[in-house]
């Protein structure tokens, strides 16, 4: 049996306890330590899994008890430092999405990781679960034909975040999903939102990424709506799906939909749309937890010595997007136009430099997570 790859979480907070309970029974990881601010976090988590130990100081976790890889799970302006001081300590290191608050720390930590050849990954979650992996297969085989446009909207009361605004919250997720099925890069960003709760900080936004060949992506996010809504609906040529992933059983329908222009006409009186009205069927999808799957995959990066699917340059590429939307954001909607970068598939990536709100007003040390 290979030997157990030593782990430690930082930050265990809203998202941090899922990504313990699950690293903590893969049969390859040895959950050493969990590290938080707060003791009454720790003595919570310490009351469920007694023989990890809990520590308030960061520096001990990276140095002090023999990790091989650590997990980041706190709020996006404490990403990089800590990032940046696990992979100078020589740690595979895993960070939540999004990456971190602005290209500028992202590309630093990439190029860090490289130079160490160690695993960064991020924490786009979605891509590896089973509804999505399905999307893809559906995609790829070429059953929807030519992909026209995606319309995401996930929505929400709440939670609301002080130091990042909805687009920076909610959007890694859809913005992560719809990369992965467009396998291509936005020429450009719209986006528009209003802060209707903290002032400065948009809890609803409306975000639009346009494409090569005329295709776009639309994304609602929303601290401020009534119903807990996860739904993404996915347009081609020949058929459509629509994706709930609040749904518990029939998460992906698949519509045999589609509108046809007519090829040939001569006259207004012959120009008819053909509309076609097929069946919907609804494929058989596993069941099992994304987050298992992601931290299992972590692993064995680790392990095998491979990249990510959700690499450090992934996750850069996120933050390019999301630092648009911002831009676009103080322009009142105004296309920003992404270019000179990272390439993937030969369509060229953001350079904009712009912070993701406050966040680089504040300042904290990592020597405690």
């Amino acid at each position: 049996m290979n030997k157990q790859i030593n782990v430690g979480v930082v930050g265990c907070g809203y998202w941090g306890p899922n990504l313990v309970r699950n690293f903590r029974v893969l049969a390859d990881c040895q959950l050493k330590a969990m590290c938080d601010i707060s003791e009454e976090r720790l003595a919570h988590l310490k009351s469920l899994y007694p023989e990890v130990e809990g520590t308030t100081d960061y520096s001990h976790l990276l140095n002090g008890i023999g990790l091989d890889a650590v997990v980041i799970a706190t709020s996006v302006k404490l990403h990089h430092p800590m990032a940046k001081a696990s992979l100078l300590a020589g740690k595979h290191t895993f960070i939540e999405k999004p990456m971190a608050a602005s290209s500028e720390e992202c590309e630093e930590l990439v190029e860090i990781a490289q130079k160490k050849g160690l695993v960064l990954m991020v924490g786009h979650t979605f891509l590896y679960s089973p509804a999505v992996r399905k999307i893809k297969e559906v995609v790829e085989w070429g059953d929807l034909g030519e992909i026209r446009y995606i319309c995401a909207r996930r929505l929400n009361l709440g939670l609301y975040q002080k130091d990042i605004n909805v687009a920076w919250d909610l959007a890694p997720h859809d913005i992560s999903i719809i990369l992965h099925i467009m396998e291509e890069l936005p020429l450009s960003v719209n986006c528009r939102g209003s802060a209707h709760v903290t002032p400065g900080v948009e809890d609803v936004t409306s975000m639009c990424l346009n494409f090569r060949n005329n295709r776009s992506a639309m994304i609602q996010s929303s601290w401020l709506d009534p119903r807990k809504t996860r739904e993404m609906t996915i347009v081609g040529s020949k058929r459509m799906i629509v994706y709930d992933d609040v749904s518990a059983i029939e998460k992906i329908k698949i519509y045999d939909a589609r509108v046809e222009r007519p090829p040939h006409y001569d006259t207004f009186g012959e120009f008819h749309y053909a509309y076609h009205y097929g069946d919907m069927y609804v494929p058989y999808i596993k069941q099992e937890e994304p987050l298992r799957s992601e931290c299992q995959h972590f692993l064995d990066c680790i392990r095998e010595g491979i990249s990510p699917l959700t690499d450090g340059r992934r996750g850069l590429e996120l933050v390019r997007i999301l630092e648009a939307s911002s831009q676009s954001l103080k322009q009142g909607g105004g296309q920003v136009v992404l270019h000179a970068g990272a390439a993937r598939n030969g369509v060229k990536v953001a350079a904009v430099k712009c912070a993701a709100g406050p966040l680089h007003d504040q300042q904290e040390s990592i020597v405690r997570a």
